[in-house]
């Protein structure tokens, strides 16, 4: 099964793509697709987590990264965990998926919009094109506070310009 037929699949760019639930025959034909990484934001006692997803993965020498995010209250340490994350292996071929790319999309949008990649509306776009937020208590604050707080740290950035060092 490739990749491309999970639940929600999008495709980013040709080093990142997202989804929801992936099946065990799309994780296990991960390698032979090229990713290097996977990023897993769904709990693993939700009744759609994959069993043994972190061995199916890691025995394809993909590295694993585990970032359980309760739907019901995301959370700040979450995000920064998930950016800290994709900072770090950035550049590598990525999938991020959770069980139906809701936290996925939420996520990677504000983490592209607090680095600078992406404005406030291509971010609600992404998001939208997924989900309704505003269906799930908690999700429309959540967005709405890091796209406030994304952006503002982005126009201090641009305020202070090019650091020497």
């Amino acid at each position: 099964m490739d990749i491309e037929a999970s639940y929600n699949f999008r495709k980013i760019s040709d080093k990142l793509t997202t989804s929801g639930l992936v099946r065990p025959d799309g994780l296990k034909a991960l390698a032979s697709q090229g990713y290097e990484v996977v990023v897993n934001l769904l709990p693993d006692t939700s009744e759609h987590a994959v069993r043994d997803e972190r061995d199916i993965v890691e025995s394809q020498s993909i590295e694993y990264v585990y970032i359980p995010v309760d739907f019901k209250k995301p959370s700040q340490s979450d995000f920064a965990l998930f950016s800290a994350t994709m900072d770090r292996v950035g550049g590598r071929k990525i999938h991020v998926h959770c069980a139906a790319n809701f936290r996925v999309s939420a996520f990677y949008s504000l983490y592209q919009v607090s680095r600078g990649h992406w404005n406030m509306e291509r971010a609600l776009e992404f998001i939208h094109g997924v989900w309704q937020p505003t269906d799930h208590p908690g999700w429309s604050e959540f967005i709405s506070d890091n796209l406030t707080t994304a952006q503002q740290s982005v126009a201090a950035d641009r305020a202070d310009g090019p650091r020497s060092g």
